[in-house]
């Protein structure tokens, strides 16, 4: 089968310890222009097919607790990764399979060694973030910050060993947000496309008649004033703390109002709770008292839900709010816009990329729990705001982060220009 576009076969390995993840489209796609793919993933016990692609499994040995500074800790972790990863890579070389081009998310360390096994390969890797010791990238919240401050710029500074590592051997970077990639040091950011992993707009977009079913039984549609917050878990790095403390406040002024939380019990970023608690939890038991047990009624935790419980929830959601520390942007942001949501973010960085004040979507301060308040309010009580908002929010979607119609051909274009030799 020959290639599309470039016309060259070229054989990929893509490196994701939980594959596909952010290369869910794109690994596909390249099988399906006749590339030769290959990825190597924690995610499975033994070699599987999938859409196209064959993936290989590696595994960690558990090795017995050894005395480590605290800053190294991360960096052991990785290595030990990188080093099973690398015992893996031989095995598929000595197989027969030299890739062209390995396509890595670096994030866990595995693919440090992968040069060494084919030094030949071209490398891209997923530039997710650089670690900046300053403001607002460090003590953005007053409420978190750690007990030794003149040692957090030092800490930051280990935790980018790996970068710096990779930085050394890979040939160019991608990256979803320009926020993201503006972390980077000029030395490499030179070298980052800027290209979002994409937002399927066919599959997220706005329906009249969606219906979401609560726990309760209940069904929820359009004609419901519904008011949604996402995280993958409920932490403070995605603002459930400052959303919680406005939730007494939001249910007196919304007395219709259903309040629909989605997200896990763990930690995704930031500072673990205290031992034997969740962030989750301690926000709860924070407000409880001050919200009424009607009110309480109307608040509703469902966890982490199917796709498509998630999609229909957005595509009958009143007002989204978003709320994010100046970090890695979720996609459930961009797949609200694309849904038509009306949507009330934190005027932070990323957010501030993607949505614009009074075109987009409405945003306030990230600490403003009040402001919040007014600015849902507002938007439940103005159908012809909300309209209009989410109506733009999704033409700029459309516009800039549309998965078949942009991100994938960039993605695409990037990886193959990669596959291209390099002349002497």
């Amino acid at each position: 089968m020959g290639v599309k576009g470039k016309g060259r076969h070229v054989k990929i390995l893509f490196i994701h310890q939980n594959f596909p993840g952010q290369f869910k489209h794109l690994a596909g796609a390249l099988a399906a222009r006749g590339h030769s793919v290959k990825a190597l993933t924690l995610r499975v016990n033994e070699v599987v097919a999938w859409n196209g692609v064959q993936v290989l499994p590696y595994a960690v040995a558990r090795k017995g607790g050894q005395a480590l500074h605290p800053w190294l800790t991360d960096m052991d972790s990785k290595v030990t990764r990188a080093e099973a990863c690398f015992h893996a890579a031989c095995k598929v070389r000595d197989a027969g399979f030299s890739p062209d081009v390995i396509i890595a998310h670096p994030g866990w360390g595995e693919s440090l060694f992968l040069r060494d096994v084919w030094p030949e390969a071209r490398m891209g890797i997923y530039c997710e973030l650089y670690h900046l010791p300053g403001y607002p990238h460090l003590g953005f919240d007053p409420e978190f910050r750690r007990a030794n401050e003149a040692t957090e710029p030092l800490r930051i500074r280990m935790k980018n060993l790996n970068n710096h590592l990779h930085f050394d051997i890979a040939t160019a970077g991608l990256s979803p947000t320009t926020f993201q990639a503006d972390t980077f040091p000029p030395g490499f950011r030179d070298r980052i496309s800027v290209v979002h992993d994409g937002i399927d707009t066919q599959l997220l977009r706005p329906d009249p008649n969606a219906g979401f079913t609560l726990p309760t039984g209940r069904r929820l549609t359009r004609a419901d004033e519904v008011i949604t917050f996402v995280n993958r878990n409920l932490e403070p790095y995605r603002g459930y703390h400052v959303f919680m403390r406005a939730l007494p406040a939001l249910l007196a002024a919304r007395p219709q109002a259903q309040v629909l939380i989605v997200g896990g019990d763990g930690v995704s970023y930031g500072a673990q709770p205290p031992q034997g608690q969740t962030w989750k939890q301690i926000y709860i038991d924070e407000v409880r008292g001050q919200i009424p047990d009607a009110d309480w009624a109307r608040v509703h935790f469902l966890g982490r839900i199917p796709y498509d419980d998630f999609r229909a929830m957005l595509q009958v959601a009143r007002v989204h709010v978003y709320l994010t520390y100046p970090f890695v942007l979720s996609w459930s942001l961009l797949e609200a816009m694309a849904s038509g949501a009306a949507i009330v973010a934190s005027d932070t960085g990323p957010v501030r990329e993607v949505l614009r004040h009074g075109e987009t979507g409405q945003l306030v301060d990230f600490f403003d729990g009040a402001g919040l308040v007014r600015e849902v309010a507002a938007l439940a009580d103005d159908p012809a705001a909300r309209a209009r908002l989410g109506a733009a929010a999704r033409a700029h979607v459309i516009a800039h982060y549309d998965l078949k119609t942009h991100c994938l051909p960039a993605q695409i274009a990037w990886v193959e220009s990669l596959g291209v030799p390099t002349r002497s």
